[in-house]
């Protein structure tokens, strides 16, 4: 579901190499000829009713599909991740699995229900230098607290401001939208949250501290383009990730490309992120979407001084 969506390339290749096939597909949008690539003979639809009338038929004749990936916008993966369950299907779905907490509860009593079982894509758990982090912090003193800035800036176009991306509502905001698996990557490594602190939030960046069991982070995340370093500015660079940790720089731009199938691989074996895996991240972010900043007080990260602009459209 979403198939004409950002993510869904990165679904399609899992799907393909993790040794699969692709059923049927929706999305309203009918710009789908990347299916061509891995699935040329998948059902395609454009409506919702339709396309659940192919499933059930399939259901009826006892050919119902195994897995349901759900790569709709965030508001929409609680409904879509139901269907999936009353399908009798087991669904994988892109993160956040839901945009509010309370909504994991309904999720886990409908999953047992139907006896199948909810995953979520938390791709950054399979990163190479990740998880090298993770060992490093594991097997360190286990009194030690850690310091970290975290900086991500991914430069977004006036688009993004029109599409479902850019409405806090439908998105989760910005935290949610850029910012969701970093979190859960945080609080896997470094505990549970005893401090959340928003400084800074606007339509195109949040910054605040978080603290963890073993860690500070301080954080800055941002769409605008007008907030990377003036350097990589004036080399055209649109992304900008950084991760310190007690002064030693984490990089882990590469790394990326076959994390979802390595997730979907998982997920066949019975070893994939569920419902509970996922709940840490969600509260954060809806604690962070919820919150008043507080402004420039306190323990905050550099880059939250960055002067702030207006909403392109004005909002």
């Amino acid at each position: 579901m979403g198939v004409a969506g950002y993510i869904a390339p990165r679904h399609l290749k899992a799907i393909k190499n993790s040794g699969n096939n692709l059923i049927a597909a929706i999305d309203p949008f009918d710009s789908v000829g990347l299916m061509d690539s891995y699935f040329p003979d998948c059902a395609y639809f454009n409506e919702f009713e339709l396309f659940d009338r192919h499933l059930s038929r399939l259901k009826s004749a006892n050919k119902g599909i195994g897995f349901l990936s759900v790569c709709t916008p965030d508001y929409l993966h609680d409904a879509h991740v139901r269907y999936g369950l009353k399908l009798g299907a087991n669904v994988i779905t892109e993160k956040p699995m839901v945009l509010n907490p309370k909504n994991l509860d309904e999720l886990a009593i409908a999953e047992k229900e139907s006896g199948c079982r909810v995953f979520t894509i938390l791709q950054l758990r399979y990163h190479d230098i990740i998880l090298a982090l993770k060992k490093s912090i594991d097997e360190g003193p286990a009194d030690k607290i850690y310091d970290l800035d975290l900086t991500y800036i991914t430069s977004r176009g006036s688009w993004f401001y029109t599409s479902w991306k850019g409405n806090p509502q439908k998105s989760g905001g910005i935290a949610t939208n850029i910012g969701i698996h970093f979190y859960d990557m945080f609080q896997w490594i470094f505990g549970d949250v005893k401090q959340n602190i928003v400084h800074v939030k606007t339509h195109d960046r949040v910054a605040g501290y978080l603290e963890f069991d073993r860690a500070r982070v301080r954080y800055f995340l941002s769409i605008n383009s007008d907030t990377l370093p003036k350097d990589l500015q004036e080399s055209g660079q649109r992304i900008y990730r950084s991760i310190n940790v007690g002064g030693e720089e984490i990089d882990f731009t590469d790394g990326f490309a076959d994390l979802h199938t390595e997730s979907y691989k998982r997920i066949m074996n019975g070893e994939g992120f569920g419902i509970e895996d996922a709940r840490p991240s969600i509260q954060i972010v809806n604690d962070i979407r919820n919150a008043i900043p507080i402004g420039l007080k306190g323990d905050y990260h550099p880059f939250a001084r960055l002067e702030l602009v207006k909403h392109p459209f004005g909002w």
